[in-house]
């Protein structure tokens, strides 16, 4: 999805669908920050978020490892800077007044894994700014989902099946498969599977790596009407 169907990207998760979540998030940094000018968002993907969230903020730095969904950000983000990096090494040598990890850290599946995440983030905030991580679930709010929908543009169609669901509820990760289905300009269809393993991490785990990581952290609930995604977030002030 995030390789060699990255191209297709707008059409199944398109920027008009981020600009309530995006409100959220820019309210939530306004709110804990003085005069919020710099913001880092790391494992950026596609940059539907940073579209709204950039009239913000003075400068903006996007960080992703995938070179593809870097370039559908160019396209749409091409007044903010775009670096190539892992979330759980980069080291860009400055700091930043927010630092921003939206559902790209589901892909830190393992306490390790979670805790380089939150320290590259550490290492980016300033002394008082704000980090914020918007996981998908957490333990205590999974329940399995199924989701659909896609887009037509261009001359070609994208439609999606996504099911999430837990195989062992005592370890750290959860599965989503994706059922997507391309129609290319020509009017030939193609069906492809993609799997993705995320993590899956309780409240109390949660705010304990931030602590350790250096914020004063809390959880904000963030109540939607499709149910437990996105309900929580958390914000951390860097002490």
């Amino acid at each position: 999805m995030y390789g060699e169907l990255a191209d297709w990207w707008p059409l199944l998760s398109p920027p008009s669908e981020y600009a309530e979540e995006a409100a959220f998030y820019t309210s939530r940094f306004r709110d804990l920050t003085d005069e919020p000018r710099t913001l880092l968002e790391l494992g950026s993907g596609g940059g539907n978020n940073a579209s709204h969230m950039k009239h913000a903020f003075a400068g903006v730095t996007l960080v992703d490892r995938s070179r593809e969904m870097l370039a559908i950000s160019r396209r749409l983000n091409p007044d903010c800077e775009h670096v190539v990096g892992d979330m759980r090494s980069v080291r860009l040598g400055r700091t930043f007044d927010c630092v921003f990890v939206h559902d790209a850290i589901c892909y830190a599946t393992s306490p390790e894994m979670l805790r380089q995440v939150l320290e590259t983030a550490a290492t980016h905030c300033r002394p008082g700014g704000v980090a914020l991580f918007a996981p998908d679930f957490v333990r205590e709010t999974f329940v399995a989902t199924t989701d659909l929908g896609g887009h037509d543009g261009d001359g070609r169609g994208l439609r999606y099946l996504e099911w999430a669901w837990d195989p062992d509820p005592d370890d750290t990760t959860y599965i989503v498969d994706y059922a997507l289905v391309l129609r290319a300009t020509d009017g030939s269809v193609e069906v492809r599977h993609d799997r993705h393993v995320e993590g899956l991490f309780s409240e109390d785990a949660w705010l304990e790596a931030m602590r350790e990581a250096g914020f004063a952290a809390r959880s904000v609930s963030w109540n939607e009407s499709e149910g437990p995604l996105g309900a929580l977030v958390f914000v951390g002030v860097r002490t």
